[in-house]
């Protein structure tokens, strides 16, 4: 037959370099380190990928996997001398130190700023005329010298941290683009760090235009002077989230190796970056009495000549060409194959089929066993409860940090109103209010908080009703010492809220659908996920509503043409939503700190009940005025993108079923004993996936980044066969039960731990219900497991949704091969 190039990392770097956010990333590097190691694309490009030879990859893997290129961290009250006797021992004895060269040498510099570009796919047909991006990126400082790379992370805070920053607010109101270009801000991980900044969305022609901006910009800075309170905002953002302990993204510790990182592999003190007292004592001294801040400006940027004026520019072509550049290598190369190359390239495939059919002996692995498990589930408890005040509070220990959540209900909302709640939430905290400008409302939140933001959510109750409960919350967290500014900030925005600033609106509205647009190809798994699940009741039909293709389409509705009359109709939305959620009766808070401070928190009740209007309504706490889809979703979503994201989804019981433990057990061994070898090891798909969601009673097959569609499909449908079979150990029932209730039991801080127990509370999931899930998770056999798969999954292709999110080629390949039923839909972008 004839060749094609298969490969899991081979189709996850086709996927990325889908994506004009990673082709700016990618692009950047490229051009401003011509001459170090970050030229090259580091997840490997997909046109070098192919020429990568076996015994190129075993000699890299011997150098540069070697403990002589390690660094060891471990973080924790742990036995440091038993962990270092350990490494010793079972590590570095088997091992002679060798050189492995991998020193990174700084960037030589130029003594002439430069220009560059490059070309991102976009789908055939799309206008093109204002989708490019244009940024001015600059080489800056050494990662090992830590004070100035502190200074220049506050200058990056100072330039582009928040709506009213300087940079950032010249480049909005320039009007010349959408929202800050892909890759802005300070980059601090390379041995030379660099800078970015510039527009998306823009002209091509506009790019000496979006130059001249930002030099103009930081020019008068440097000349005026930087506005003191801008600093201290700054300075109060770091010493915020150094004292922030969070899980979020990563767990803390990883969190701080994460930080270090940099500065130590390439030679730096590792120390210095943890323990910055000394450098904050001195930045803020020489930043508020001096000219620091001025002077870096001038120093890394007016007089910095190692520079580039980059553009990344729309190409409806570029896809079709790589697919035919693709297949004329392929062709060259099958012409240079004897018959004997043939049958060796054919041998090799079978061996490989044959290995990946293998079950690998992992008994050589650590591992935990049933018996390190317990039972246990980590119950918070409020330490008051006032129900005529709607509040709920929660004494924890937060090293000095008080957290603050206002929720409304949104099912009071009238139907038409619905769609534009998500967009709702991201202008409430960020448009300004009766009493201050948006600008005035940015400043005071980096000046008193850690974070002020709004969201929105489904979720199902846990109770008889099973119902849908849509909420929008508020959140806030802020020092102690802040916490009187920061209730007075929550009041204003909450009763005080207007909508007014036509063209602040505008500049949100282009914006947040710049953001939706640039995460469609990353995101691409999700959507699919959304969409094939919309039909499984009134949660997973509002979530799709509210995050899903059905929002990009709505939000598209909004910023393609966005008139001053069509802005004014807009506000009045917006008007209206505000106007039915933010009432008396439809609030509930949770305050969670240590005793002071939630004593002075519980004070938001009294200023909202003051504030917001008494209407007389009852709240919003109930179903909303939505209905989920009677038809099953069989649906394929073109977008530009080189792989496809697959996705189907059927019901099933929810966490109080007696069979939910077994269900969240038999989505991870989908996972490891079926889709990983099916749709990863033999499809070439970067991720092939099961998720069972025990709140909504959803059950999700997926695929990421993956070449194929039908046969993805019909490795669903095998996934099912097989754990209906029973084909399965009771080992690989005990390695499941390992892996959920790793999530269960994985530690959150007690903020996080608190707020998780005010959520449970409002969808009515009683600790109980937890605890006998886990009691039956722990206690988990495998006639468990298949005596659920087949009640559960037996007829489940009846009950089915399916959707991609692919190209067009890739769907048009497969169209004969596609379920019955399918119909095609664009997430073409305006």
């Amino acid at each position: 037959g004839a060749l094609t190039y298969k490969g899991v990392v081979y189709n996850e770097m086709k996927g990325a370099m889908s994506s004009a956010p990673q082709i700016m990333a990618r692009s950047l590097l490229k051009e401003l380190y011509p001459d170090t190691t970050y030229r090259f694309n580091s997840g490997g490009d997909p046109q070098e990928i192919p020429r990568l030879t076996y015994e190129g990859l075993k000699e890299f893997h011997r150098v540069h996997y070697h403990p002589s290129n390690a660094w060891f961290f471990t973080y924790g009250h742990l036995p440091l001398n038993d962990h270092l006797a350990f490494i010793e021992t079972r590590y570095l004895e088997a091992f002679d130190r060798i050189d492995p060269d991998t020193a990174v040498a700084s960037q030589p510099r130029w003594s002439q700023p430069r220009t560059a570009s490059a070309l991102y796919p976009v789908q055939p047909g799309e206008a093109v005329e204002r989708k490019h991006q244009a940024c001015v990126a600059w080489l800056l400082s050494d990662i090992r010298d830590t004070y100035e790379l502190l200074a220049l992370s506050v200058l990056n805070d100072v330039l582009l941290g928040n709506p009213a920053s300087p940079l950032r607010k010249a480049l909005i109101d320039s009007g010349l683009g959408s929202a800050l270009s892909d890759s802005s801000g300070l980059d601090a991980d390379n041995r030379d760090t660099f800078f970015a900044a510039g527009l998306k969305d823009v002209a091509a022609e506009d790019a000496q235009r979006i130059q001249d901006i930002i030099f103009d910009t930081l020019d008068t800075l440097r000349r005026e002077g930087i506005d003191k309170e801008w600093i201290e905002s700054a300075l109060h953002q770091i010493e915020f989230h150094r004292k922030e302990i969070t899980n979020t993204p990563y767990p803390y510790g990883l969190r701080l190796l994460l930080g270090i990182a940099g500065t130590w592999i390439h030679g730096g003190d590792p120390m210095r970056v943890l323990d910055i007292d000394a450098d904050m004592n001195r930045l803020r001294s020489e930043a508020l009495d001096g000219n620091l801040l001025e002077d870096l400006i001038g120093r890394f940027f007016l007089d910095n000549p190692h520079r580039v004026l980059f553009t990344l520019s729309p190409d409806p072509e570029l896809n079709e060409r790589e697919i035919k550049r693709l297949e004329a290598e392929l062709r060259r190369l099958a012409e240079t194959l004897s018959d004997q190359d043939r049958r060796e390239i054919e041998t090799l495939e079978r061996q490989l089929e044959l290995r990946q059919q293998e079950q690998e002996d992992v008994s050589c692995l650590p591992t935990l066993h049933r018996s390190d498990l317990t039972e246990d589930i980590r119950i918070v408890v409020p330490s008051c409860r006032d129900a005529a005040a709607r509040l709920t509070c929660y004494e924890q220990p937060t090293s000095g940090i008080c957290y603050l959540t206002v929720v409304s209900g949104a099912g009071c909302l009238p139907k038409h109103l619905i769609p534009a709640v998500p967009f709702f939430t991201h202008c409430l905290t960020q448009i300004g209010t009766r009493k201050h400008s948006y600008i005035e409302i940015a400043r005071m939140t980096d000046r008193y908080t850690g974070g002020l933001a709004a969201a929105c959510h489904a979720r199902t109750l846990q109770d008889a009703t099973r119902g849908c409960l849509p909420i929008v919350q508020v959140h806030a967290k802020c020092l102690n010492r802040n916490l009187k500014p920061t209730l007075e900030l929550m009041r204003e925005i909450l009763c005080e809220w207007a909508f007014t600033d036509l063209t602040r609106l505008k500049n949100l509205v282009l914006e947040y659908h710049a953001e939706l647009e640039s995460a469609i190809v990353e995101n691409g798994h999700r959507l699919a996920m959304s969409r094939a699940s919309r039909h499984t009741g009134r949660t997973s039909a509002l979530s799709e509503c509210w995050g899903g293709i059905e929002h990009i389409l709505w939000v598209r509705s909004i910023a393609k043409e966005p008139s001053l009359k069509a802005l004014e109709a807009l506000a009045n939305i917006l008007s209206e939503v505000a106007e039915a959620l933010l009432h008396r009766a439809n609030v509930e808070i949770a305050v969670v700190g240590e005793t002071e401070a939630v004593e002075k928190a519980s004070a938001l009740s009294g200023m909202l009940a003051s504030g917001l209007k008494d209407l007389g309504k009852t709240d919003g706490f109930v179903e909303p005025s939505i209905e989920r889809s009677e038809e099953l979703p069989r649906e394929g979503w073109t977008t530009a993108t080189s792989v496809s994201f697959v996705a189907q989804a059927f019901p099933v019981p929810a966490i109080d079923h007696p069979d939910a433990a077994a269900l969240s057990v038999t989505a991870r061994m989908i996972r490891s004993l079926y889709l990983h070898r099916e749709v990863r090891e033999k499809g070439g798909a970067y991720g092939g996936f099961a998720v069972y969601n025990p709140e909504d009673g959803v059950f999700h097959m997926a695929s990421y980044r993956d070449p194929q569609i039908s046969a993805t499909l019909e490795a669903f449908r095998g996934a099912i066969d097989f754990i209906c079979s029973g084909q399965y150990t009771e080992s690989d029932i005990d390695e499941a039960v390992l892996q959920v209730c790793a999530d269960i039991d994985k530690p959150d801080t007690p903020a996080v731990a608190a707020k998780k127990a005010f959520f449970r509370s409002m969808i009515r999931l009683q600790d109980d219900v937890r605890r006998r899930f886990k009691e039956r998770l722990v206690r988990m056999r495998r006639e468990d497991v298949l005596r659920a798969a087949q009640t559960h999954f037996r007829d489940v292709m009846k009950d089915s949704g399916i959707a991609v999110v692919s190209s067009d080629a890739l769907l048009e390949s497969e169209a004969g091969r596609m379920p019955d039923g399918m119909s095609l839909h664009s997430v073409q972008a305006i």
